[in-house]
Protein backbone atom coordinates (compact mmCIF):
# COMPACT_ATOMS: atom_id res chain seq x y z
CA UNK A 1 0.00 0.00 0.00
CA UNK A 2 2.68 1.98 0.90
CA UNK A 3 4.85 1.69 -2.33
CA UNK A 4 1.65 2.65 -4.19
CA UNK A 5 1.29 5.70 -2.66
CA UNK A 6 5.05 6.35 -3.37
CA UNK A 7 4.47 5.44 -7.39
CA UNK A 8 1.57 7.63 -7.12
CA UNK A 9 3.66 10.73 -5.97
CA UNK A 10 6.63 10.18 -8.45
CA UNK A 11 4.09 9.96 -11.25
CA UNK A 12 2.39 13.37 -9.89
CA UNK A 13 5.81 14.91 -9.49
CA UNK A 14 6.34 13.56 -13.29
CA UNK A 15 3.51 15.58 -14.33
CA UNK A 16 4.34 18.66 -12.33
CA UNK A 17 8.21 18.83 -13.84
CA UNK A 18 6.33 18.54 -17.40
CA UNK A 19 4.04 21.37 -17.08
CA UNK A 20 6.82 23.26 -15.71
CA UNK A 21 8.94 22.29 -18.98
CA UNK A 22 5.69 23.31 -21.11
CA UNK A 23 5.15 26.75 -19.34
CA UNK A 24 9.00 27.50 -19.85
CA UNK A 25 8.92 27.49 -15.38
CA UNK A 26 11.67 26.47 -13.25
CA UNK A 27 10.14 22.93 -11.60
CA UNK A 28 11.95 24.63 -8.26
CA UNK A 29 9.04 26.97 -8.42
CA UNK A 30 6.29 24.91 -8.08
CA UNK A 31 5.55 22.85 -4.84
CA UNK A 32 3.37 19.64 -3.90
CA UNK A 33 1.16 19.99 -1.52
CA UNK A 34 -0.24 16.49 -0.38
CA UNK A 35 -4.24 17.31 0.61
CA UNK A 36 -5.19 13.82 2.83
CA UNK A 37 -8.80 14.65 3.76
CA UNK A 38 -10.40 11.40 4.98
CA UNK A 39 -6.48 10.11 4.16
CA UNK A 40 -5.90 7.73 7.38
CA UNK A 41 -2.61 8.61 9.15
CA UNK A 42 -0.45 4.99 8.61
CA UNK A 43 -1.11 6.14 4.58
CA UNK A 44 0.06 9.76 5.32
CA UNK A 45 2.78 8.19 7.54
CA UNK A 46 4.51 6.54 3.99
CA UNK A 47 4.41 9.62 1.80
CA UNK A 48 5.76 11.70 5.24
CA UNK A 49 8.40 8.53 5.74
CA UNK A 50 9.29 9.43 2.02
CA UNK A 51 10.19 12.94 2.32
CA UNK A 52 7.11 14.26 0.98
CA UNK A 53 6.58 16.60 3.87
CA UNK A 54 4.23 19.67 2.81
CA UNK A 55 0.27 18.24 3.67
CA UNK A 56 -3.09 20.24 4.65
CA UNK A 57 -6.53 19.50 5.70
CA UNK A 58 -9.61 20.89 5.42
CA UNK A 59 -11.23 19.77 8.41
CA UNK A 60 -10.03 20.61 12.45
CA UNK A 61 -11.52 17.05 13.95
CA UNK A 62 -9.26 15.26 11.21
CA UNK A 63 -5.84 17.77 12.41
CA UNK A 64 -7.15 16.29 16.01
CA UNK A 65 -7.54 12.71 14.97
CA UNK A 66 -4.48 12.83 13.11
CA UNK A 67 -2.19 14.76 15.08
CA UNK A 68 -0.79 12.19 17.64
CA UNK A 69 0.09 10.08 15.00
CA UNK A 70 1.92 12.20 12.77
CA UNK A 71 3.69 14.34 15.32
CA UNK A 72 7.34 12.96 15.37
CA UNK A 73 7.60 12.96 11.99
CA UNK A 74 9.26 15.82 10.60
CA UNK A 75 6.63 17.71 8.26
CA UNK A 76 4.62 21.26 7.54
CA UNK A 77 0.99 21.46 8.00
CA UNK A 78 -1.33 23.45 6.54
CA UNK A 79 -5.18 24.38 6.72
CA UNK A 80 -7.10 25.04 3.38
CA UNK A 81 -10.56 24.08 4.92
CA UNK A 82 -13.14 26.87 5.54
CA UNK A 83 -12.38 27.71 9.10
CA UNK A 84 -15.24 28.68 11.59
CA UNK A 85 -13.89 31.15 14.05
CA UNK A 86 -15.07 29.29 16.95
CA UNK A 87 -12.64 26.23 15.63
CA UNK A 88 -9.74 29.11 15.95
CA UNK A 89 -8.58 28.08 19.37
CA UNK A 90 -8.41 24.56 18.35
CA UNK A 91 -6.56 24.89 15.15
CA UNK A 92 -3.82 26.26 17.33
CA UNK A 93 -3.10 23.69 18.53
CA UNK A 94 -1.56 21.34 16.19
CA UNK A 95 1.54 22.78 14.96
CA UNK A 96 -0.23 24.52 11.86
CA UNK A 97 2.53 26.81 9.85
CA UNK A 98 -0.44 28.54 7.49
CA UNK A 99 -4.08 29.07 7.02
CA UNK A 100 -4.38 29.45 3.52
CA UNK A 101 -8.24 29.92 3.68
CA UNK A 102 -8.33 33.00 5.11
CA UNK A 103 -11.56 34.84 3.54
CA UNK A 104 -12.62 37.34 5.71
CA UNK A 105 -11.80 40.03 8.44
CA UNK A 106 -13.66 38.60 10.86
CA UNK A 107 -11.74 35.05 11.07
CA UNK A 108 -8.34 37.56 10.58
CA UNK A 109 -9.03 38.93 13.91
CA UNK A 110 -9.97 36.23 15.53
CA UNK A 111 -7.00 34.49 15.04
CA UNK A 112 -5.09 37.91 15.57
CA UNK A 113 -6.12 37.98 18.83
CA UNK A 114 -5.38 34.20 19.85
CA UNK A 115 -2.06 34.57 18.03
CA UNK A 116 -1.23 37.91 20.47
CA UNK A 117 -2.13 35.99 23.52
CA UNK A 118 -0.06 33.32 22.56
CA UNK A 119 2.46 35.53 21.38
CA UNK A 120 3.31 33.92 18.05
CA UNK A 121 2.86 34.52 14.56
CA UNK A 122 1.32 32.46 11.40
CA UNK A 123 1.36 32.43 7.67
CA UNK A 124 -1.65 32.80 5.80
CA UNK A 125 -2.84 32.84 2.19
CA UNK A 126 -6.03 34.94 0.89
CA UNK A 127 -8.84 32.38 -0.17
CA UNK A 128 -10.33 34.35 -3.70
CA UNK A 129 -13.45 32.81 -5.31
CA UNK A 130 -12.13 33.35 -8.73
CA UNK A 131 -15.08 30.97 -10.01
CA UNK A 132 -18.23 33.62 -8.65
CA UNK A 133 -20.05 30.29 -7.63
CA UNK A 134 -22.71 30.94 -4.14
CA UNK A 135 -21.04 27.83 -3.17
CA UNK A 136 -17.88 28.32 -3.06
CA UNK A 137 -15.87 30.21 -0.11
CA UNK A 138 -13.85 32.68 -0.45
CA UNK A 139 -13.59 36.43 -0.91
CA UNK A 140 -14.85 38.09 -4.09
CA UNK A 141 -12.40 39.18 -6.46
CA UNK A 142 -13.18 43.07 -6.57
CA UNK A 143 -12.76 43.10 -2.48
CA UNK A 144 -9.62 41.14 -2.52
CA UNK A 145 -7.47 44.22 -2.08
CA UNK A 146 -9.24 45.64 0.90
CA UNK A 147 -9.18 42.12 2.68
CA UNK A 148 -5.29 42.15 2.39
CA UNK A 149 -5.09 45.69 3.03
CA UNK A 150 -6.84 44.83 6.56
CA UNK A 151 -4.84 42.06 7.31
CA UNK A 152 -1.84 43.59 6.59
CA UNK A 153 -2.86 45.57 9.86
CA UNK A 154 -2.39 42.43 11.97
CA UNK A 155 1.06 41.76 13.14
CA UNK A 156 0.32 38.30 13.78
CA UNK A 157 -0.16 37.35 10.41
CA UNK A 158 1.63 37.36 7.27
CA UNK A 159 0.72 37.44 3.99
CA UNK A 160 2.44 35.33 1.73
CA UNK A 161 -0.16 34.98 -1.33
CA UNK A 162 -3.31 33.56 -2.76
CA UNK A 163 -5.60 30.69 -2.77
CA UNK A 164 -8.07 29.65 -5.10
CA UNK A 165 -10.47 26.26 -5.71
CA UNK A 166 -11.27 27.31 -8.98
CA UNK A 167 -14.20 25.95 -10.78
CA UNK A 168 -14.37 22.13 -10.49
CA UNK A 169 -15.08 21.34 -14.03
CA UNK A 170 -14.21 19.46 -17.50
CA UNK A 171 -14.33 22.41 -19.20
CA UNK A 172 -10.51 23.46 -18.63
CA UNK A 173 -10.71 27.14 -20.68
CA UNK A 174 -13.45 27.80 -17.83
CA UNK A 175 -10.60 26.59 -15.04
CA UNK A 176 -8.20 28.75 -16.53
CA UNK A 177 -10.37 31.56 -16.71
CA UNK A 178 -10.40 30.94 -12.86
CA UNK A 179 -6.67 30.57 -12.04
CA UNK A 180 -5.46 33.64 -14.45
CA UNK A 181 -7.43 35.89 -12.54
CA UNK A 182 -5.78 35.08 -8.82
CA UNK A 183 -2.73 35.80 -11.14
CA UNK A 184 -4.06 38.84 -12.07
CA UNK A 185 -5.07 40.04 -8.62
CA UNK A 186 -1.87 38.87 -7.45
CA UNK A 187 -0.23 41.47 -9.93
CA UNK A 188 -2.88 44.19 -8.75
CA UNK A 189 -1.20 43.27 -5.31
CA UNK A 190 2.30 43.30 -6.28
CA UNK A 191 1.93 46.61 -7.94
CA UNK A 192 0.68 48.37 -4.63
CA UNK A 193 3.63 47.38 -2.46
CA UNK A 194 1.43 47.09 1.00
CA UNK A 195 3.59 46.83 3.54
CA UNK A 196 4.14 44.02 5.29
CA UNK A 197 2.66 41.99 2.54
CA UNK A 198 4.47 39.47 0.42
CA UNK A 199 2.49 37.63 -2.83
CA UNK A 200 5.07 34.76 -3.91
CA UNK A 201 2.58 32.12 -3.40
CA UNK A 202 -0.29 31.05 -5.90
CA UNK A 203 -2.30 28.02 -4.36
CA UNK A 204 -4.10 26.86 -7.02
CA UNK A 205 -4.84 23.45 -9.11
CA UNK A 206 -5.26 20.07 -7.96
CA UNK A 207 -5.19 16.19 -9.42
CA UNK A 208 -7.18 16.97 -12.72
CA UNK A 209 -5.94 20.64 -13.49
CA UNK A 210 -2.80 20.98 -11.91
CA UNK A 211 -1.59 21.44 -15.60
CA UNK A 212 -3.64 24.17 -16.25
CA UNK A 213 -2.59 25.63 -12.66
CA UNK A 214 1.07 25.59 -13.34
CA UNK A 215 0.77 27.45 -16.49
CA UNK A 216 -1.08 30.04 -15.31
CA UNK A 217 1.61 30.48 -12.37
CA UNK A 218 0.78 27.91 -9.60
CA UNK A 219 3.53 27.66 -6.96
CA UNK A 220 1.49 25.11 -4.75
CA UNK A 221 -0.70 22.50 -6.41
CA UNK A 222 -2.82 20.46 -4.03
CA UNK A 223 -3.05 17.48 -4.71
CA UNK A 224 -5.19 14.30 -2.99
CA UNK A 225 -6.66 11.69 -4.51
CA UNK A 226 -4.30 11.25 -7.61
CA UNK A 227 -1.57 10.01 -5.06
CA UNK A 228 -4.18 8.64 -2.01
CA UNK A 229 -7.08 7.19 -3.97
CA UNK A 230 -10.61 8.13 -4.43
CA UNK A 231 -12.16 9.55 -0.99
CA UNK A 232 -15.24 7.88 0.33
CA UNK A 233 -17.14 11.06 0.67
CA UNK A 234 -17.76 13.50 -2.34
CA UNK A 235 -15.39 16.65 -3.28
CA UNK A 236 -18.69 18.57 -2.80
CA UNK A 237 -18.69 17.68 1.06
CA UNK A 238 -15.65 19.93 1.31
CA UNK A 239 -16.05 22.92 -0.98
CA UNK A 240 -19.26 23.84 -0.23
CA UNK A 241 -21.02 25.77 2.27
CA UNK A 242 -21.25 23.04 4.72
CA UNK A 243 -18.15 23.01 5.61
CA UNK A 244 -16.42 23.10 8.74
Amino acid sequence: MSQEIIDNIALIQARIAQACTAAGRDRSEVKLLLATKTVPADRIKAALQAGHTLIAENKVQEIKEKYEALKDIPHVNHFIGHLQTNKVKDLLKYDITCVQSLDRAELAQKLHQRLKAENRTIEVFIQVNTSFEESKFGVSPHKVVDLVKEVALLDTLKIKGLMTIGLLSTESEKVRQCFRLLKEIQQQIIALDIPHVEMRELSMGMSGDLETAIAEGATIVRVGTAIFGQRPTADSYYWNEKGD
